[in-house]
């Protein structure tokens, strides 16, 4: 049986008022800027249901744009991060809509007109990133990941992952997606501990692998 933590219950050290509204947002904008891998000039938030009619009042906005600015929780700039100078250098805008297919806390970023993630407050902090552009995923920013599109061909799966055994580092999870036979398609392997520089560019030299991108974790609630 699972055991809880103190820290699930009194939940993360944070700037509030709400973990799922307040932190879980911060943490959303920290896990797609790392999924962005470089600093955005222009990014959309698009707010649905719960965050977009009460995430006012609970700071949601504050942390999203926040996290993305790569603010941590418990940063205490959050309060004020539309004055802030780092507010100053990128543009952005929030939007909101209705959509009872989406989780009730729930946001698109969609960076440069150039990204679309979609991602979740799943409570407590937690959060989970379910889409990248077109391609279903599952991260939640407690393990690194690397993350690769490339053409649905036989064999790309172990290519990448003999790259990755080799290093004697372990593969903790693996999901892969694709639009149809022999198209593009997604994998995103979540690993225990870290991969260097030699297994990355040993990835995108990999015949057909068009995009490569090592997520960094978030770490957990607790730190």
């Amino acid at each position: 049986m699972k055991q809880t933590a103190i820290f699930d219950i009194i939940s993360p050290i944070m700037i509030g008022p709400s973990s799922s509204h307040t932190a879980g947002a911060v943490r959303l904008g920290l896990l797609a800027r790392n999924i962005y891998a470089k600093d955005p000039k222009k990014v959309t938030f698009k707010l649905y249901n719960s965050y977009a009619q009460t995430g006012k009042g609970h700071g949601t906005e504050k942390g999203l744009l926040a996290g993305v600015l790569g603010l941590d929780v418990d940063d205490r700039r959050i309060k004020n991060i539309f004055d802030d100078v780092l507010a100053k250098n990128i543009q952005y805008k929030f939007e909101y809509g209705e959509d009872f297919k989406k989780h009730p806390n729930s946001v698109d970023f969609i960076f440069d007109d150039d990204m679309h993630i979609y991602g979740e407050s799943v409570g407590a902090g937690e959060v989970c990133v379910r889409k990248i552009n077109d391609f279903s995923v599952k991260l939640t920013g407690k393990l690194n990941t690397l993350m690769l599109v490339y053409e649905d061909v036989p064999g790309m799966i172990s290519k990448v992952t003999d790259l990755i055994q080799k290093k004697n580092i372990n593969i903790a999870s693996l999901h892969c997606d694709r639009y149809a036979k022999g198209e593009e398609a997604s994998m995103c392997i979540c690993i225990d501990g870290d991969l260097d520089d030699e297994v990355i560019d040993g990835v995108k030299k990999i015949d057909k692998v068009y995009f490569v991108s090592y997520i960094k974790k978030i770490g957990t609630i607790d730190g």
